[in-house]
C-alpha cells in the first residue's frame, strides 16, 4: 500500500513538474525563430503579407509592432494562426525577452510605421491614367550583369513621361537627389523611423535640395524613364514607371526590403493633385 502511494505521489509530482515547465520549453524552443541579425535573413526582407493579414493591418494605424509578433508566431508566413490586435501585448512578451527583439522591432517599425500615402499621385485632367504594380521581388535584372530587383515597379496605363506626379510616403528628409546610372534621377527620402525610401526614374525634380524636411503626400517630382546609362538625361532604355524601394540600416550598412507589401497596404490612399 506504501508503495502504490509512494508511486501515486511521484506521478504527482511528475505531473506537476511537466505543467510548470512545458510552457519554458516551448519558450526555449520558439525563441530561436529571433536573433540578432534576423533582418538579413530572406524570410524577414521579403515581408511576407497575405490577404488575411493584409485585411487585418488595414485597420492598424502604426501595424510595425503587430507585424514583428505575427511574423514570429507564424513562422514568417509557414502558419497563418489569426492574432488578435486587442492582445498584441501578451503575444509580445513571449519575445521581447529574446536577443535581437530590439533591433528587429525597429526595423519592422522602420518600414511600417511611417505610411502614410500611395507614391504616384492622380494628377488633375488626368482621371483615366490608372498605375498598376506586382511582387518582382528579386526578379533577375542582366544591365550591369545578373542581378536582383530590389524594388517594385510601379507602371502607368499610357507611357507617358512627365504626366504622373511622385509624392512622398512618408514624413522625411531629403538625403539623396542626382543622377544615378542605374536609377536615372531618383530621390531618396530618410523616414523618420530610419527607413530610406528611394524613388528613381524621375524626369524631373519638384524643388527640393539635399537636407529638406519633407511632408507625407509632398511632390518629389514626376515619373520617368530615366537611368541606364552614365550619361545624365538618359531616356528610352525601358518603359516609363516608377521603381521604388525600401532600405533599413544594418550594421554600418543598409540592406533592402520587398516593397510591394507596402504598397498594398497604402494602395487605396493615392492623392490628388493639382498643378500650381
Amino acid at each position: 500500500m506504501k508503495r502504490i502511494f509512494r508511486s501515486c505521489i511521484l506521478l504527482f509530482l511528475l505531473i506537476f513538474a511537466t505543467t510548470l515547465w512545458l510552457p519554458r520549453l516551448r519558450y526555449i524552443s520558439e525563441s530561436g525563430r529571433l536573433y540578432t541579425g534576423i533582418t538579413e535573413s530572406s524570410a524577414f526582407r521579403s515581408q511576407p503579407v497575405n490577404s488575411a493579414l493584409a485585411e487585418t493591418i488595414s485597420t492598424i494605424e502604426n501595424p510595425g509592432e503587430y507585424l514583428a509578433v505575427y511574423w514570429l508566431e507564424n513562422r514568417f508566413g509557414h502558419t497563418s494562426e489569426p492574432l488578435s490586435p486587442d492582445h498584441i501585448v501578451e503575444y509580445r512578451k513571449r519575445w521581447e525577452r529574446s536577443e535581437g527583439w530590439g533591433e528587429y522591432l525597429s526595423a519592422c517599425q522602420a518600414v511600417w510605421d511611417d505610411l502614410t500615402y500611395f507614391p504616384v499621385a492622380e494628377p488633375s485632367g488626368e482621371s483615366g491614367m490608372k498605375v498598376s504594380f506586382e511582387d518582382s521581388w528579386m526578379y533577375e535584372r542582366s544591365y550591369q550583369g545578373e542581378r536582383g530587383h530590389e524594388g517594385t515597379d510601379i507602371m502607368p496605363s499610357r507611357n507617358e513621361r512627365g504626366v504622373l506626379p511622385i509624392v512622398s510616403m512618408t514624413d522625411g528628409v531629403v538625403q539623396n537627389k542626382g543622377w544615378l546610372e542605374l536609377g536615372g534621377y531618383r530621390i531618396g527620402i530618410r523616414a523618420p523611423h530610419g527607413a530610406y525610401f528611394y524613388y528613381a526614374h524621375l524626369d524631373s525634380y519638384a524643388d527640393l535640395e539635399i537636407g529638406d524636411e519633407v511632408k507625407a503626400g509632398d511632390l518629389l517630382g514626376f515619373m520617368g524613364d530615366t537611368g541606364y546609362s552614365k550619361t545624365e538625361g538618359t531616356t528610352g532604355k525601358f518603359p516609363v514607371h516608377l521603381h521604388l524601394g525600401i532600405y533599413i540600416f544594418h550594421g554600418d550598412g543598409e540592406i533592402s526590403v520587398n516593397p510591394y507589401p507596402a504598397l498594398k497596404y497604402v494602395e487605396d490612399r493615392r492623392l490628388k493633385y493639382k498643378s500650381q
